[in-house]
């Protein structure tokens, strides 16, 4: 089996960062060489046309470089590189908007949440699985319909709000087993820091392969001339341009190949790692094998995103040299040394089909069963029995064991998932996938168990102009609070992919319904500001799409002490005076010493409000920074040994902000007991 990767998630944003300005550097030198080029073009074209020697005298190569004037080489120069940058810039641009962007550019379809197709139903389990496996919010899932070939892609400026596609062929060829195993490997770009670097190749590539786009409009543009002598300097300036379009190409997918090919072993591996099932990543690229596509894409823009398909997904010559992706052979025998193909294939010819059930229903499992068996299974776990946000269980890590499993990809962590969501009621898990019916799930949450509170909280809405959003969030609350805390997360998670695809409008209004609910009582709990502020980081994110952090901490004391303020009031307990004294004082130590800051006194008078403001400030961190920032947050909350409920919610919610994504914490606490 694949040996399992060994940077954390940190590391691999701050590898990801650092190999952006190398490949910027590279293409920057690329870049110079096109406009050497161009300008020699121009020059020979300048000397054939315009220098003539004098009669029995001839030029050398030098003479002729200086016979062309010297403001062509600066004009040409100047030219070019606008023109390269100029396309450069407008395809990032284009591509502002991250994954949905990609997926719109390579025509891919997206799937509705409530889609009723089997074959895209499993395709969005499995997603929705892996995702609250690992804590990344559930990403948008495409479809490319028109490509029979075997391949998929994620894509995005940042883990929060990424996409997942896969072809057509993806989904009628592979069973269940080997479709995890291809989204196991997506998971591995979308956590590893792939993506933003990905995007920005596609544009900058596009500056270079436009040089060759000129030089073929132009040798086009002399076809039917009828001066064949007026056309021949403007065909052979074409022709010039045209290799030179190539040369630039030649250089960009030499690059693209040497940092690709490593990052699909690095994502094979963790498909391992998280699926725990070698025999689907090794069955999907056999498959590709034998599939008579193979894995070719046949947009026109599969050049550009060549480096980012789940397989090779261009046809290109002196193909060890240039392939994106390693030999499938290869692959195969890394991911899963010991993978018998005959023996693998004729297991999968004899299996049934599998349709779109989650794990737990496809194995005959009910959903009460389901329900019944990751609840009884951490019955008996420390921790059951205990309500609310008081329920804990031992920690047992240290503060940078905690901080290592941000973005971590662990198996178990995946049953875990499929469990959760089997044991969710089959009628909520419909109405969250239609953005009314989520919207409600989402205000339904935040309705207090008190009839008389609860009426007053739609009241509110009611007179807020919500009426019709205050109706629906009224028939999903017998839903809802038949949910543990613990299934309050997976809920929100389920819930913002059908919300992102409404309009503005409407996300608008489901965050004033959640803020009128919330105030309808004069207080704000440290569970409705976990809610509220994951709903509105999501739905009115600020700040620029794309933007890599480069704070260090020390820059940001005040505001990362008022979080490890948060997170240490949420984990002690007052005393019997009703102070929280020592043990507190304690949590703020323990932080505050990981994040390697001076110590310092916890926030005298605490809000919501600027906690808000403190996790806003502090997405501007660099990844290592923010690795010393989760560090401290989790010697906060485990300084007494133990972590809480609402501890685990909390850092969640952190995780979920600075995008570090953080799988469930607290699997062995029994959900049916953690009423919010």
């Amino acid at each position: 089996m694949a040996a399992p990767p060994t940077h954390s998630f940190f590391e691999h944003q701050h590898l990801a960062r650092r190999n952006t300005k190398i490949l910027v550097l590279m293409y920057a030198l690329a870049v110079i060489g096109v406009i050497l080029a161009v300008d020699l073009v121009l020059a020979g074209t300048y000397a054939a046309n315009f220098v003539h020697t004098p009669p029995g005298k001839a030029l050398t190569l030098t003479g002729y470089i200086r016979a062309v004037p010297p403001s062509l080489y600066v004009l040409g120069a100047l030219g070019t590189a606008l023109v390269v940058f100029a396309v450069s810039g407008w395809n990032v641009l284009q591509l502002a908007s991250g994954g949905k962007a990609v997926a719109e550019m390579i025509g891919a379809r997206r799937v509705a949440p409530d889609t009723g197709d089997p074959l895209e139903r499993r395709l969005v389990n499995v997603v929705e699985e892996m995702a609250i496996a690992s804590g990344v919010r559930v990403p948008a899932v495409y479809v490319m319909d028109g490509e029979p070939g075997i391949n998929a892609f994620a894509a995005g400026y940042d883990v929060s709000n990424s996409v997942v596609a896969v072809t057509r062929g993806t989904l009628e060829t592979l069973n269940r087993d080997e479709l995890q195993g291809v989204i196991g490997h997506e998971f591995s770009h979308i956590l590893n820091g792939d993506m933003r670097l990905n995007i920005r190749m596609i544009g900058v590539l596009a500056g270079i392969v436009f040089i060759g786009s000129v030089g073929q409009f132009l040798m086009r543009s002399q076809r039917n001339v009828r001066d064949s002598r007026g056309a021949m300097p403007i065909f052979a300036a074409g022709l010039a341009l045209l290799v030179i379009g190539y040369i630039g190409l030649f250089f960009a997918r030499l690059i693209k190949a040497a940092v690709s090919r490593q990052r699909e072993f690095l994502a094979d591996a963790s498909s391992v790692q998280f699926t725990r099932n070698p025999d689907g990543i090794a069955g999907a690229l056999d498959q590709i094998g034998i599939a008579a596509d193979g894995a070719l894409i046949r947009n026109r823009h599969a050049e550009d995103m060549s480096h980012m398909f789940f397989g090779q997904g261009i046809q290109v010559r002196l193909s060890g040299l240039f392939d994106t992706h390693p030999p499938l052979e290869e692959r195969i025998q890394r991911a899963h040394p010991r993978f018998d193909r005959p023996s693998y294939r004729k297991t999968r010819a004899g299996a049934e089909a599998e349709i779109a059930e989650p794990a737990a229903e496809k194995k005959g499992v009910s959903q009460k069963q389901a329900a019944t068996a990751v609840l009884g299974a951490a019955a008996a776990m420390p921790g059951a029995g205990r309500r609310g946000a008081d329920a804990k269980e031992q920690w047992g890590r240290s503060a940078g064991e905690s901080a290592r499993i941000v973005g971590s990809l662990d198996g178990a962590k995946v049953d875990y998932a499929a469990r959760l969501l089997a044991a969710l009621p089959g009628d909520l898990r419909e109405r969250l996938r239609a953005p009314e019916g989520a919207g409600a799930a989402l205000v339904a949450l935040l309705l207090a168990p008190k009839d008389d509170v609860m009426q007053a909280q739609l009241a509110a809405l009611r007179a807020a102009g919500l009426a019709a959003l205050a109706e629906r969030a009224l028939a999903a609350a017998p839903l809802s609070r038949r949910l543990g805390a613990a299934l309050h997360m997976p809920v929100i998670d389920l819930a913002l992919p059908a919300l992102k695809s409404s309009a503005d409008a409407s996300k608008s209004e489901v965050l004033r319904a959640l803020e009128t609910v919330i105030n309808a009582d004069r207080r704000v709990s440290l569970h409705e500001f976990v809610v509220l502020t994951l709903v509105r980081n999501q739905l009115a994110p600020k700040g620029k799409p794309g933007a890599a952090g480069s704070r260090k901490l020390a820059e940001l004391n005040a505001e990362a002490m008022v979080l490890l303020s948060l997170v240490a009031h949420a984990g002690t307990r007052q005393d019997a005076s009703g102070q929280r004294g020592e043990a507190l004082q304690a949590a703020m130590r323990a932080g505050a010493k990981e994040m390697g800051l001076p110590e310092a006194a916890p926030a005298a008078a605490l809000t919501l409000e600027a906690a808000g403001a403190a996790l806003a400030a502090l997405k501007a961190l660099a990844p290592m920074q923010k690795a010393l920032l989760v560090k401290g947050l989790f010697a906060a909350v485990s300084a007494d040994g133990t972590i809480r409920v609402m501890e685990a919610e909390l850092m969640r919610l952190v995780g979920a902000v600075l995008d570090c994504p953080l799988p469930p914490l607290l699997e062995s606490v029994d959900p049916a007991t953690l009423a919010a």
